[in-house]
């Protein structure tokens, strides 16, 4: 609606601009052919004057003719013996030239040509008649032109003087309350139309934003708008059912998994308490945590992006604190740098999973770990940074995707399954952020939660 308006609006101003240009031109050569005519008949005219209507044009001057000034007979040509430019005026060339060419169409060939403009009231001839017949000031402040020629030197100075009509402003008003009535027109049908349009397509989006971030149908969405916006609002519902079912069958899968796993690691684990050998009781113990460990986070992993609630405001210097004293708990050297309070949307139980993950990676390959909290350019930052040896700048970004580790065992000892950084970025990509890793160039690691606030 504002582009067509602004193109109307454009286009109305060009027509404006050109009509007001003819306008001018129009009212220019009325002027000039004024002044011709009175130079052409002027003295034929000068000799039937009756002294009689001095008077009686007088009283013209003075009556309801208009906003414009009208002068008598006898002002309108004379004739001089010296030029009629007075002291600081200067020629119109431009003017002269014009009034030339039509003097010269009319079968009038002046050897000169004066063309000037000035205020009534300081013309020397009208000035005092003015006065005398109590002109209004708005009118006796109205420019003449006064224009001047001769056939050779020897010859007096024939003048005409010419009112200057005011500028036409009506035709321009009308133009503006046709723009106006036209943009009136045009702007409601239009707007009706582009409702119909941007509403169901508004819903649509609000339903594909909060689908996206939850990943929860609520039911079909109504049909709107036109028959391709209705086709489309019916394929999306379809794409959402089936999706929501796809998560339905995903959420009991896994959890027939989870439980067909555990249970028998469960059963191992008490079974092998029976194992006289007390090393080789303690490895497959550890080993059966490590299974059971690695198949919670790839469970874990799997549930990201199904929200199993809405997101709460959270101090998050809280949060970071809450994590750091259970590492300080267990003895582990993780400290917390003094922080902003910060307060964002978020699942608190799946950050902290997130934050303990980046802990642990900087504690397994740095030894120690640093936590702070800072607010950047609109974002919430929770950095994690370690001493360790960081990671090599062409795999960085693999180190982010499943089963990827800076050290190839699979031994939880020296580095895990490689679940961590996904399981963190997941978390960090489901509440709108992303998880950036970086090496610092003083050594060590260095690992950003950036969440939008």
């Amino acid at each position: 609606m504002l582009a067509l308006g602004l193109a109307l609006l454009v286009a109305q101003v060009i027509s404006a601009a050109l009509l007001y240009r003819a306008m001018q031109e129009r009212r220019e050569d009325a002027m000039l052919n004024a002044a011709a005519y009175h130079l052409g008949v002027g003295a034929a005219e000068r000799g039937r004057i009756d002294q009689r209507v001095h008077r009686r044009d007088g009283a013209r001057m003075r009556g309801p003719d208009g906003p414009g000034l009208r002068l008598p007979r006898r002002f309108r040509y004379e004739t001089s013996t010296g030029p009629p430019l007075l002291p600081g005026e200067t020629a119109d060339a431009e003017r002269a030239e014009a009034l030339a060419e039509l003097l010269s169409a009319r079968g009038i060939v002046p050897g000169e040509v004066i063309v000037t403009t000035r205020r009534a009231i300081d013309d020397p001839l009208v000035a005092p008649f003015l006065r005398r017949a109590g002109v209004p000031q708005n009118r006796a402040n109205q420019h003449i032109i006064v224009a001047a020629i001769r056939a050779d030197p020897d010859t007096p100075w024939q003048v005409a003087r010419v009112p200057v009509p005011p500028a036409e402003t009506a035709p321009v008003r009308l133009l503006v309350m046709q723009v106006v009535l036209v943009l009136l027109l045009l702007a409601a049908p239009l707007f009706l139309i582009l409702r119909q349009l941007t509403r169901p397509l508004g819903a649509l989006t609000r339903r594909t934003e909060a689908f996206a971030a939850s990943g929860n149908a609520t039911g079909p969405l109504a049909p709107a708008g036109p028959d391709d916006l209705r086709r489309l609002i019916a394929a999306h519902n379809a794409m959402e059912m089936r999706i929501g079912s796809m998560l339905d069958e995903k959420d009991v899968m896994l959890g027939a998994i989870g439980h067909d796993l555990k249970t028998p690691l469960a059963a191992l684990r008490v079974r092998i308490e029976s194992v006289p050998d007390e090393i080789a009781r303690a490895k497959m113990a550890a080993t059966i945590e490590d299974i059971a460990r690695t198949l919670d986070d790839i469970l874990s992993l799997a549930r990201i992006g199904r929200a199993d609630g809405a997101a709460e405001r959270v101090d998050l210097a809280a949060l970071a604190a809450s994590v750091v004293e259970e590492y300080e708990d267990m003895g582990e050297p993780v400290t917390l740098q003094a922080s902003p309070r910060v307060v964002a949307p978020v699942r608190e139980t799946w950050l902290k999973r997130a934050l303990r993950n980046l802990v642990g990676n900087a504690l397994r390959y740095g030894g120690t770990a640093r936590v702070s909290l800072l607010e950047r350019e609109g974002q919430a930052v929770l950095q994690v940074d370690d001493d360790g040896p960081g990671i090599p700048a062409d795999r960085i970004a693999s180190m982010l995707e499943p089963f990827q580790r800076g050290e190839t065992s699979r031994n939880r000892a020296t580095g895990g399954a490689g679940l961590g950084l996904t399981l963190a970025r997941a978390i960090a990509e489901q509440h709108g952020g992303t998880l950036v890793l970086a090496n610092r160039p003083q050594g060590g690691l260095r690992a950003e939660i950036r969440l939008p606030l």
